[in-house]
């Protein structure tokens, strides 16, 4: 895990925002319309927004955050949203605004006598898009997560558990150090630690099972990872069917399909 090698001494408060975003592709075969509903249907149900609410609880605990204020929602026909605000310092109720709930009245979180507060402004967002086509025998689930942070909380560290926590096939990722912040000379500093790729925050492991590309910009502290899965397993990716009913053939076409989906997803344009 690549850090800070050397600690800074600052100036006042960091004010750097540091923001990781991506976007998590799952890829299905469901050759009717109504089999590509039913999928929609049960990924929809699996990635409700009280199960995205409790992803996003585990993160903010694994920064070391406090919850200020949560808003979820379930869409009709499908698709969910959910939004933290979330603070690092302590402070007390009085100064909490009447308006946040602190997470009470959510399952599975305790609201915390004490939460942050100051300048350290952040907040999580998780959106789902559950997609498909009469035309096309093939339905994608699409989750878009965004992390932003201040002060000396780093979204990084949590990489790991949002990609084990879905089903991903093709991930977009990027991080983004934005403003500045000052040491106690008042040099400005524009990024706080030491960072080459994104992929020096990503378990080995999973690495591995995924072919991936940077498209970094250094000077601008913004840095880019896509990554494609390497091996279709095909069974997993038929829904409500057995890959042996299939005859070879058809597994040899299915998964042809598959892949072109993907790496057209992966490269952003259509290709095939």
């Amino acid at each position: 895990m690549l850090g800070l090698e050397k600690k800074l001494t600052l100036y006042g408060f960091n004010n750097l925002t540091k923001t990781l975003s991506f976007n998590i592709y799952d890829v299905c075969y469901a050759k009717s319309e109504r089999e590509q509903r039913e999928y929609i249907a049960y990924v929809d149900g699996q990635y409700n927004s009280d199960r995205l609410t409790k992803i996003l609880c585990d993160v903010t605990d694994m920064i070391g955050a406090h919850v200020l204020n949560i808003s979820k929602q379930d869409y009709d026909p499908q698709g969910a949203s959910v939004t933290l605000l979330v603070t690092e310092e302590e402070m007390s109720d009085d100064l909490i605004d009447a308006s946040c709930n602190r997470g009470r009245g959510f399952n599975g979180l305790v609201a915390k006598e004490s939460v942050a507060g100051h300048l350290d402004k952040s907040h999580l967002t998780v959106h789902t898009y559950p997609e498909y086509h009469p035309d096309n025998s093939i339905a994608t689930f699409r989750v878009d997560i965004d992390v932003s942070t201040c002060g000396k909380i780093s979204p990084l560290n949590t990489l790991d558990y949002l990609i084990s926590s879905f089903d991903s096939d093709i991930m977009t990722i990027d991080y983004r150090v934005r403003g500045f912040t000052r040491d106690v000379n008042g040099k400005k500093l524009f990024i706080d630690h030491d960072i080459t790729s994104i992929q020096d925050y990503i378990d080995d492991k999973t690495l591995e099972t995924y072919d991936a590309i940077d498209v970094n910009v250094y000077q601008s502290n913004i840095f880019h990872t896509k990554m494609l899965i390497k091996e279709l397993e095909l069974q997993n990716y038929l829904f409500n069917k057995d890959v042996r009913e299939l005859p070879p053939k058809q597994r040899l076409s299915i998964s042809n399909s598959l892949r072109r989906e993907m790496i057209e997803i992966f490269s952003g344009m259509n290709i095939y």
